[in-house]
């Protein structure tokens, strides 16, 4: 019960990465309220954790959001100890096609609202005594990918919020960390083509993709006091794609 009697936010966390994510937290003690754009995904999910969790919407983007988000950690649990954001789209299209609203799209939730994040998450935590913000990052943000200039630009972006926020707030006892999957397990990936897929798997020495879990279980570690003396690092979870 490595997170026991802690409260945990997680962004977009009614599916994929971020349910995994909630699931083990709440495997390990730690009460939940998942935040997602879609509320009543949100609440069923919450619902079905089967210990104490709350389902609110959520736009990331919107720092007023967030922030009522945080409010509900505070309100039901009296404490904000690990805030994952992982919140995320993709709008793919090559620089050709890409449009200027898919290009502030997915920098305005991934970049922005992982900012949004951290920022709210920072100040009520270091108020507190600390607590540990988890990033998510992306494989695409360290070596970039064709049709994907909006979302590596992104997620290497929050690479460098990371560093930058984790050398800020350590001082305060407020880690932040970022972890940055390859090629995982998910809805998304299983509606790849099959000669997509098979060019990525190409890629990974360990020849499979990741599950959600194998992210949620470094969350985790990121989140409990395993991990007590780092800050600002950036956690490849990939299977050795790209290393």
């Amino acid at each position: 019960m490595l997170l026991n009697d802690t409260a945990a936010v997680i962004t977009g966390g009614g599916q994929g990465i971020g349910a995994a994510i909630a699931r083990t937290f709440a495997d390990n003690g730690a009460r939940i309220v998942i935040g997602d754009l879609d509320e009543a995904r949100a609440k069923e999910f919450a619902a079905s954790l089967g210990v104490d969790a709350v389902g609110v919407g959520c736009d990331v983007a919107d720092g007023d959001s967030v922030s009522a988000l945080l409010d509900v950690a505070i309100a039901s649990f009296g404490s904000l100890d690990v805030m994952v954001n992982n919140a995320g789209i993709t709008r793919d299209a090559t620089m050709r096609t890409m449009t200027d609203q898919q290009f502030d799209d997915v920098v305005a939730v991934h970049l922005r609202g992982t900012w949004n994040g951290t920022r709210l998450a920072a100040g009520i935590m270091r108020a507190n005594g600390g607590g540990s913000i988890i990033n998510m990052s992306s494989i695409s943000g360290k070596v970039g990918f064709i049709g994907q200039t909006n979302y590596s630009a992104a997620k290497a972006g929050i690479v460098g919020l990371t560093k930058a926020a984790a050398k800020e707030v350590a001082h305060h006892a407020v880690r932040v960390n970022a972890i940055a999957p390859g090629l995982i397990r998910t809805a998304m990936t299983e509606a790849m083509p099959a000669a997509a897929l098979e060019s990525k798997m190409g890629e990974i020495p360990m020849q499979r993709a990741g599950e959600p879990s194998e992210i949620a279980s470094v969350a985790l570690f990121y989140a409990s006091q395993m991990s007590s003396y780092m800050t600002g690092t950036v956690a490849e979870v990939t299977g050795g794609r790209h290393i």
